[in-house]
């Protein structure tokens, strides 16, 4: 294995048009937390694209999500409200090819998942991407976990990342049929922490970021120890610990 990064690489566009991006994925508890310090946290990474979970869904839910948007020097691509809780921000480097907010099947006496999609574009490269939060019912997250692939082949692009709450930790059903089609990018490239919650005392490790085969993944982790990042901000931002990871994409054909 290769010996783990100190340092995450910085967004960059390279010679052949490969572009090296941050993912954050962060579950936001429906900003109920202190959202100076989650956006203390977010901006630090300085992520080009972030994969939100409970996002705000209720009254006002796009001037909130608007305002989570202008604290992170970011833009709101997709998701929230209409994707049952999943929400896409992207930096301006993005340029957005499309997007879709998808709701999933009910299971009565279940809460409504869904996921937000987009494909983008990073300098030559082309990429899809996916915020995902599944369910804490067992059959039902691994049944949505197959279902979330098979809406990334549908996006039909050649390279694509997914960040989520899989509310599964790597040993189980729905966390190993993503890792059996994916890269996990903590298992790959391991930086930063791991364990992801609860955000105080982190036990277990239930979110992720995932990528396509083709995908360099430069690092991926809490990002525990990143310049700008403390423990008092993690600990009140949210309940869940965020996860950076950079990865190079190939350019386009």
């Amino acid at each position: 294995m290769d010996t783990p990064p100190s340092v995450l690489p910085e967004s960059r566009t390279e010679p052949d048009g490969s572009a090296v991006v941050r993912v954050l994925s962060y579950n936001v508890r429906s900003l109920r937390d202190d959202t100076e310090a989650l956006a203390r946290v977010v901006r630090a990474c300085a992520p080009d694209l972030v994969c939100v979970q409970e996002a705000p869904r209720f009254f006002r839910w796009r001037k909130a999500a608007a305002r989570l948007a202008a604290m992170t020097d970011l833009v709101m691509l997709s998701g929230g409200a209409t994707a049952a809780g999943p929400m896409l921000l992207c930096s301006l480097r993005a340029t957005v090819e499309r997007t879709e907010d998808v709701l999933l099947p009910r299971t009565p006496g279940l809460h409504r998942r869904g996921l937000a999609t987009a494909v983008v574009r990073l300098a030559g490269a082309r990429l899809g991407v996916v915020s995902c939060h599944l369910s804490l019912e067992r059959e039902e997250r691994r049944a949505q976990a197959g279902t979330l692939l098979d809406r990334l082949d549908a996006l039909d692009v050649p390279h694509a990342v997914v960040g989520g709450d899989l509310n599964d930790v790597p040993e189980g059903a729905a966390f190993r049929r993503l890792a059996g089609r994916l890269q996990d990018g903590r298992t790959v490239r391991p930086w930063g922490g791991g364990p992801t919650f609860p955000s105080r005392e982190p036990v277990r490790r239930i979110d992720a970021v995932f990528a396509t085969g083709g995908i360099e993944v430069l690092g991926c982790g809490v990002p525990d120890a990143l310049p700008g990042v403390t423990a008092a901000d993690l600990g009140a931002a949210t309940d869940h610990l965020p996860v950076l990871a950079a990865l190079r994409i190939p350019a386009g054909h």
